[in-house]
């Protein structure tokens, strides 16, 4: 299998790009998970990974003004991409230039995948510019009237020792039609590890789902938002979990799959291998090789 792996990524041969948008991205090794699960995708989809890292910061309009030579270059970087993600991080630095990137890759039709605070950044992008609450924020960055994320209400407020909900958690699907359903085998739920203290606030799901942004995994109570598509778009995706964590080579991680396919423009072809009435081991079956898409769906 070893043997195998290698002449594998030797035969990789086109190219796809995706721009990072983070905050730590001086250093790489703070975002080691999401880039082993990108090349494990990437690897799954025959394609050699290029990844673009941007400082969020750099596409804010303040450095627009302070240095507009690096602004430019940092936009330019963005829209050269196939695909983005913006993963999770902690703190208010960088916040607006993660959700004009967002912005960017919802209005451009470009494959976007955001984790954690990335999927955070997405429903306040969405507030503000689609439900038009122009000061649309998350409570853990501003006071403001529309606060479409909130702490979690069996937290303490202000205190940050072991307010956390960590570990693993079961997400269940609540809506059939949804691509990142089909990208995990049509399960009807998947376990996946989490962290963070902040939450979609629950008063903004219906008006948020009747604009187009549709809530497709919850908990097991139905009151926290796990996943989030965008309706009408190639890919757009969001989850609060961490799947980078659960990623390995041979089983890479669902949503990730789902960026690199989109990226190469290939999703739509993937999914329509995938019916309904199959099974996980059924799809799986019918394939000659380890590295062939249908084995994706062996998440068991």
């Amino acid at each position: 299998m070893k043997e195998q792996y290698m002449a594998f990524i030797e035969r990789q041969l086109d190219e796809v790009t995706i721009a990072l948008v983070g905050k730590y991205t001086a250093l790489e090794d703070a975002y080691a998970s999401v880039l082993k699960a990108l090349n494990h995708a990437a690897l799954f989809c025959n394609r050699k990974l290029k990844i673009l890292f941007i400082h969020a910061s750099d596409l804010e309009a303040n450095t627009q003004k302070d240095d507009p030579v690096k602004y430019h270059e940092a936009w330019q970087q963005l829209c050269s991409a196939h695909g983005v993600l913006v993963p999770g991080g902690f703190g208010s630095r960088g916040i607006e230039g993660k959700i004009a990137a967002i912005e960017w890759a919802r209005t451009q039709s470009k494959p976007f995948l955001g984790i954690c605070l990335g999927l955070q950044c997405a429903v306040i992008e969405f507030a503000r510019h689609v439900l038009h609450y122009k000061d649309a924020h998350s409570a853990e960055f501003d006071k403001c009237e529309h606060q479409v994320v909130i702490e979690m209400p069996e937290h303490n407020p202000g205190n940050m020792g072991g307010t956390m909900r960590l570990g693993r958690r079961t997400t269940h699907f609540v809506n059939d039609d949804s691509i990142v359903k089909k990208l995990y085998g049509n399960k009807a739920s998947v376990d996946e590890r989490h962290r963070h203290r902040y939450e979609v606030n629950p008063a903004y799901i219906e008006e948020c789902e009747k604009a187009g942004m549709k809530f497709v995994g919850r908990s097991d109570d139905n009151e926290r938002m796990e996943i989030l598509e965008l309706e009408n778009h190639p890919y757009f995706v969001a989850v609060q979990y961490h799947p980078e964590y659960i990623s390995r080579p041979l089983k890479p991680s669902a949503p990730y799959l789902g960026l690199i396919w989109a990226a190469c423009g290939e999703l739509k072809n993937v999914l329509s291998h995938v019916a309904k009435e199959q099974s996980p081991t059924d799809i799986s079956a019918k394939s000659p090789s380890p590295f062939s898409h249908v084995n994706l769906f062996r998440h068991t």
